[in-house]
Parts: C-alpha cells; structure tokens; sequence
C-alpha cells in the first residue's frame, strides 16, 4: 500500500513537470511604425509629400491623395480671401463663389500624377504608404483634363441640331465643366504665374451662346377646345425657363399642340373628370421634336366644372413634381 501510494506521488510529480514544460511561453512584440510613416517627407516648392493608411493598398493611396487635395483646398480657400477683389481671369469670374464651394470641389478633383514611394502590409487591415506629386507633373495633367473637357464640349457644340437641342448640349458643355473653377485654382496654388485667361474666356464663351440662343427661343401654345384650361400651365412653366411666350415663324420657335378628351362619371358621391391628353412639339418645319400623353383624373363633390378645373390643378402639381421636360417630352 505505501510502495503504491509512492508510485502514485512520483506519477503525479512527473506529469506536472513534463505538463509545465511543454507549454510554450507566447512572447508579444509590438511592431514599431515605420520610420519613413512616424517621419515622412516635407512638401518643398516642387513636391508634394504624404502618408496615410488605410484597410488596403488602394484605401490608404485614396486617403493620401484626399489629404494632399484637403491641405491644398485649405490653402486655396485662405487665397480665395485675400483676392476676390482681383478683377481679372480666375478671381473675376468666381467673386460670387463661396470659399467653401471651392474647398468642397477641390477635393473631388482626380489625381493620377503620383507615386507610391513606400509601403507596408503593417498589420491586419492596415495598410500604409507614402506618396510623392510633382507639382509640374500634376499641373500638366489638370491642364490635360481641361483641355479634353473642353474639346469634347466643342465637338459636340459642333453638331447641327435644332435650336432647344443646340441649347441642351451649351447646358451639358456648362454643367461638365462646373468644376473648372476649383481646377483653376488648383492650377494657380501649384502656380501663382499661371494665366487662366484663356479658360476663363472659353468658359465664358459658351455660357455666352447658352445666352443669347435662350433669348431668341419661343414658344406658342395651341389646343382643342377640351384642353384649353390646360394650356395656362404650360405657359407658366415655360416662362419660368425664361422663354418666350408668342406667334412666331423663325427657326428658333417651337409649337406645342395639347389636345385633350374628357370623359365624365361619378362614384360615391364624387364627380369625376377622366381626362386623356396628348402633347405634342413640333420645331418651325412642322417637324415632331417632342412628345408626350397623359392620363389625369380630377375629382370635385361641386360638379363637373370643377372637376374638369382639378385637371388643370392636378397637371399644375405634376409639372412642379416632375418638370416641363418630362411632361412635353422635350430636354427644354
């Protein structure tokens, strides 16, 4: 019994031991940033230079390039105050643009002069690098931008197209460039010498076309006797748009035909007025340029009058809803 209670004694001094010694002690080390991230480069007077880190290679190279973009915006918009009152080129031109509006679009300006001069899998999901933009580079490429922007906007202001499409293309020419300014400025922080003179005056130019075509442009308004409560909509929004309401025969007017049939009925004491309409646009050769059919239902517990009068009412709040465009059928 005591040899049997020794053996047990010795077997359980043994299985601690062995037990204790195959643990493996687990040693945590803390990785150090790198020394380029902890001390990155300084932008000088022909380079820029950043870091960043993100989940992925391309997150932290996004955030990066945001970065440079918001540390040049600051820079831009402090500019923007001190020289609004310049009467020439950039600063003319955008006097009634808020800094803000500025700061916020030059951030979203795309930037593909960089180079990724270091980088780090650090740990899980992060993701670091360095970036360095060499402002000569990148003042070419925004100049590159410009310059195609505004040969695509030639080549189409270039087509023949009737005058309200002719006026639709100068808008999209405008609205594609509606970061122009910001870039601008981009240009001019890169470089105070720079001269924006002549994208100033091409931006102008076609703003001016957009102008002076959108004076010339009228429109007269012609239905059956059915639909004539309808037309005042018609003209409301039209004139809204600042266009001519009026008879004309020049090749910039335009005649919108409505022509309605109503059919009356009741239901559960309600009067109503089921109105099917047909508008159609036609330029100054009789030629169908835009077009459209409408179903409205108008409702009035006061007779057919008035329900026939909701019609005109219900289009009203349609035209609001969904623009002139779409009810005639035309991008006007």
């Amino acid at each position: 019994m005591i040899f049997f209670r020794l053996a047990l004694s010795l077997f359980l001094v043994l299985f601690l031991f062995y037990g204790c010694s195959s643990k493996k002690r687990i040693i945590s080390l803390q990785k150090e940033l790198p020394i380029w991230y902890q001390n990155p480069m300084q932008t000088t007077s022909a380079t820029l230079y950043t870091v960043a880190e993100g989940e992925s290679k391309s997150d932290a190279i996004a955030n990066a390039l945001s970065e440079i973009l918001s540390s040049l915006s600051i820079s831009i918009s402090s500019d923007f105050h001190t020289k609004t009152l310049v009467k020439e080129g950039y600063f003319e031109s955008i006097q009634t643009t808020s800094s803000s509006d500025i700061r916020t679009q030059v951030q979203k300006i795309r930037i593909n002069n960089y180079e990724v001069i270091h980088s780090d899998n650090f740990s899980f999901k992060r993701y670091l690098v360095a970036i360095k933009i060499d402002k000569k580079s990148l003042s070419q490429g925004l100049h590159q931008d410009l310059d195609t922007k505004f040969k695509l906007a030639q080549n189409k202001m270039a087509k023949n197209y009737h005058a309200i499409k002719e006026l639709s293309v100068y808008k999209n020419s405008i609205k594609s460039l509606d970061d122009i300014h910001a870039t601008l400025a981009l240009l001019h922080s890169l470089n105070p010498k720079f001269n924006d003179t002549t994208y100033i005056q091409k931006l102008q130019k076609i703003q001016n076309k957009y102008d002076v075509l959108l004076s010339k442009i009228s429109f007269s308004i012609h239905s059956n006797t059915d639909a004539k409560n309808l037309k005042s909509s018609l003209r409301k929004a039209l004139s809204s748009k600042k266009y001519k309401i009026k008879n004309a025969k020049d090749k910039n007017h335009f005649s919108i035909y409505i022509n309605s049939k109503t059919l009356i009925a009741s239901s559960y004491g309600f009067n109503l007025a089921r109105v099917a309409i047909s508008i159609t646009v036609k330029d100054y050769k009789g030629v169908i340029v835009g077009s459209n059919k409408l179903h409205i239902t108008g409702q009035s517990t006061q007779g057919n009058k008035i329900a026939k009068e909701n019609v005109a009412v219900k289009l009203n709040t349609l035209i609001h809803k969904e623009g002139i465009s779409k009810i005639i059928g035309l991008d006007i």
